[in-house]
């Protein structure tokens, strides 16, 4: 008998136990309490425990929306977002948040703003108090004026939440790249780099004037230029290394002539030697026409003596002719 009862004080502790856990009665009170008989019922608890929801996280999110003035935010409606797979906690502190604040969000924009990723909370947070973003991130943006000198600035934009445009809208990196383009941009139309640094705000209102945060999760407040110097004179450098590739285009063509002028030459020193050539050859034939005029009898032997005579003459007349005119070139006259 004592086993039996054992026994049914066991089963008796355990369907307590299940029915507890089953019907949280403790938070259905609180409920009651909080807000009111019939706001929370006990079958949405059960229901929520069914369907593995925590019942304490839609309790207290409800409790805490009501107690805010946001009452039209039923457990149905927390419930289904939580099935979705959103955040149920920071879904009801950006509604409390937005609401403190006076800033339009309903219930359906910040679930999907939500569901799409976003932290909707700090998104609330940022409207509130705009954040500062640098453009760019690390280093400077170098852009040159019209003169050729380079400048180097960085940019700190404010910005603040967007929140109709926060799904579907850019993010940081496009408002970084857009402020990029835009400071480059204005510093490029400037006349000279003495413009840009006497008035840099000319550069903030430029950029602003391009509504660069349409599109974009962001509205931009401010664009202010934190830090502005002077680089290097880029004009003068490509001045310079065009005229260095102009030496070398020059050298190069010169080179070629030189080549060509040599090709020449050497061609002109081949036809000397093939002329040459052909005289030797025709001072060849000069012996064998002589034997034969000689066997013909159309040359005596007086004739070839002769004709060796003028040869010797005109050889030694050439000979005294150059050393006159050596001995002219060693000894100058003098005045």
């Amino acid at each position: 008998m004592p086993v039996i009862q054992m026994f049914l004080i066991g089963v008796i502790v355990l369907v307590t136990i299940v029915i507890f856990y089953f019907v949280p009665v403790g938070m259905w009170i609180q409920g009651i309490v909080s807000l009111g008989l019939g706001r929370i019922r006990i079958v949405d608890l059960i229901r929520m425990r069914l369907r593995k929801i925590s019942p304490r996280l839609v309790t207290d999110g409800v409790i805490n929306l009501h107690k805010a003035g946001l009452a039209h935010i039923t457990t149905d409606m927390l419930e289904t977002h939580f099935l979705a797979g959103g955040n149920v906690q920071n879904i009801v502190s950006a509604l409390i948040a937005a609401d403190k604040a006076n800033i339009q969000l309903p219930f359906e924009t910040a679930t999907a703003i939500d569901l799409a990723g976003r932290d909707v909370n700090e998104a609330v947070q940022t409207s509130v108090y705009p954040k500062v973003i640098n453009a760019p991130m690390d280093g400077y943006l170098a852009a040159v004026a019209k003169d050729g000198i380079e400048l180097k600035a960085r940019a700190r934009v404010t910005v603040r939440t967007n929140i109709p445009g926060l799904v579907g809208g850019a993010t940081d990196d496009t408002i970084i790249a857009r402020v990029g383009e835009g400071i480059v941009s204005a510093i490029g139309s400037a006349g000279n780099y003495s413009q840009v640094l006497e008035n840099p705000d000319n550069i903030s209102r430029a950029v602003l004037d391009k509504g660069l945060d349409a599109g974009t999760a962001f509205e931009i407040l401010s664009i202010d230029i934190a830090d502005l110097d002077v680089g290097k004179n880029i004009g003068a450098s490509l001045q310079a290394d065009q005229a260095e590739a102009d030496l070398r285009v020059a050298q190069a063509k010169a080179e070629t002539r030189r080549a060509m002028a040599v090709a020449e030459e050497q061609e002109m020193t081949a036809k000397t030697q093939e002329m040459k050539a052909k005289v030797v050859e025709s001072e060849a034939q000069v012996p064998l026409a002589m034997a034969q005029a000689f066997k013909d009898g159309n040359l005596g032997i007086m004739d070839y003596y002769k004709m060796e005579n003028i040869k010797s003459d005109t050889g030694m007349r050439d000979a005294i002719a150059d050393t006159d005119m050596e001995n002219t070139s060693d000894n100058p006259v003098e005045d």
